[in-house]
């Protein structure tokens, strides 16, 4: 197989019995290390954002689709049939050969990433796979005693143009992927975890493939250079794990695998304690392990054989559908609700001096920091941007408007412009949460283990503890575990319809205001 990380129908182990154990596994160490300068260096390297493989041939599949189509019509056009009977009789002519076209170009094996940068192969699949449709709906019409029903002009056009335009728009895809992979968004950023000899199998297996889609951009491993040297067939250690998390906090990671052998259990959980927060793929390598599972137990990165430990949550299409469903229905919210923030603004600006709008600094996808709009509801003297004092129940610092829209959570109403404009939000998600915020005198990252693990996906306007109760203040360790419990439960068991369910619900949530103040 040369796929990058085809799925398994059977992973081992299950995420839900990973976490488990992670969440009663010993606290391993807190603090991210420094990173060493070779680390910096290749951490400072600029790193394009990527694009999903996964995506990438749904697209191609849509736009060869509406090429078909288009090229039957054109053909049809250019033929001069303007009777309405012919007219739907062709274009569902057409409509069966663009759908039996995709059909035979994924027989054909030639929608994968590793088809769209070969040159000659594709090609010969292509023009094969087109010519067996067109047989095929030869051979049909004959059959059917339907030949006198289309043009063999049209026909014989259509096969031939189409040919022509299907082989155009390959070369086309050819150089583009040819181009992204150059620039790196086609690559799997990839970190490999233990060194010694069974780190130099992994990393001679992965660079001995071509065109895998994997490029290796650091090693780490916790043991010492008498046990693993500073070098691993070609690849300089870069720090251990500790530092892996603070290295995949400034540049893209984008996969890790292990090549610790599945014996060592206990070493596997306690570096997974320190990685699982971060947002990608955790792969396990068992090329050089005596054990062996069913073949469907396993997935594969290029011929490599892997365990899969953990997926990056919501990532190829799901990433596309969020997307849509973020600007689609917050651009509409934004929209309706226009009105209503205009009413809201005026309020402000008659209650108390000072600006409308109030920007903080929280916490967003993978801990960067981003800026958060919202309608300033404290006293401009007294604002807190940083939230090192939470606002708790009749605080003086708040206005008397700000106490109003932050019981009904109007005060959030311009994070929708953050959601449809600058996109670092989501409608539904982990709320963002300020840098500085505290549970009984503790940053939130020291008062509930795993915290940082619900910034594997963006934050949201509202979120699945909202609507829970978990809104408002949160000045003791049990609130913001249960917090912290239910936004980590949100991402395990994302989809649509599970954000359109919140959603549907929080209008309703808002209404128990006991928190917030």
């Amino acid at each position: 197989m040369t796929d990058i990380d085809t799925r398994s129908s059977t992973s081992a182990p299950s995420t839900t019995a990973l976490l488990d154990r992670l969440r009663t596994a010993p606290r391993a160490g807190a603090k991210p290390h420094s990173l060493s300068p070779e680390a910096l260096a290749v951490a400072a390297t600029p790193a394009p954002a990527p694009i999903s493989p996964i995506v990438l041939a749904g697209f191609v599949r849509m736009a060869e689709f509406a090429l078909v189509v288009a090229i039957g019509l054109a053909v049809f056009a250019a033929y001069g049939l303007a009777d309405e009977g012919d007219f739907w009789r062709y274009a569902g002519a057409i409509f069966a050969i663009a759908l039996l076209s995709m059909f035979a170009f994924q027989t054909a094996d030639i929608y994968q990433v590793q088809a769209f940068r070969g040159h000659e192969k594709q090609y010969m699949r292509l023009a094969s796979a087109w010519s067996v449709v067109f047989l095929i709906v030869i051979g049909t019409s004959f059959f059917a005693k339907a030949g006198d029903m289309f043009s063999r002009v049209w026909l014989g056009s259509f096969y031939v143009v189409g040919m022509a335009a299907l082989m155009t728009s390959r070369k086309i895809l050819f150089l583009l992927v040819r181009k992204w992979t150059r620039e790196g968004r086609l690559t799997r950023r990839t970190v490999i975890v233990g060194g010694g000899v069974t780190g130099e199998h992994v990393i001679e297996e992965l660079q001995r493939q071509k065109d895998s889609g994997v490029k290796i951009i650091g090693l780490f491993d916790d043991r010492g250079d008498a046990r693993s040297s500073m070098d691993c067939a070609g690849e300089r250690k870069l720090g251990v794990v500790d530092d892996l998390v603070e290295f995949g906090r400034r540049t893209r990671v984008d996969l890790v695998v292990f090549s610790l052998p599945i014996s060592a259990e206990d070493r596997i959980l306690q570096m997974l304690k320190k990685l699982w927060v971060l947002p990608v793929d955790i792969r396990l390598a068992a090329h050089t392990n005596k054990l062996q599972f069913r073949p469907r137990s396993y997935s594969y990165i290029g011929t490599v054989p892997v365990l899969d430990v953990f997926d990056r949550p919501i990532a190829d299409w799901d990433v596309v559908m969020k997307w849509l469903f973020d600007k689609l229905i917050g651009g509409l919210a934004l929209i309706l609700l226009l009105p209503l923030m205009a009413l809201v603004a005026i309020a402000i600006k008659l209650d108390s001096r000072g600006p409308v709008l109030f920007k903080q600094k929280r916490y967003g996808f993978n801990n960067d920091l981003i800026e958060v709009y919202k309608f300033r509801s404290m006293r401009t003297d007294a604002a807190d941007a940083t939230a090192s004092k939470l606002v708790s129940k009749d605080d003086p610092r708040v206005t008397g408007v700000g106490r109003f829209i932050r019981k009904t959570s109007l005060d959030e109403l311009p994070q929708l412009f953050n959601v449809v404009f600058k996109g670092n939000l989501s409608l539904v998600g982990p709320r963002p949460h300020a840098v500085n915020a505290k549970a009984e005198a503790r940053l939130y990252d020291e008062a509930v283990d795993g915290y940082f693990a619900r910034h594997r996906v963006k934050p949201g306007i509202t979120g699945w503890a909202q609507i829970n109760g978990w809104r408002g203040e949160t000045d003791t360790h049990e609130k913001i575990k249960r917090r912290v419990e239910h936004d980590l439960a949100y991402i395990e068991d994302w989809s649509v319809l599970f954000d359109l369910y919140i959603l549907a619900r929080t209008p309703f949530a808002l209404l128990k205001t006991e928190n917030a103040y």
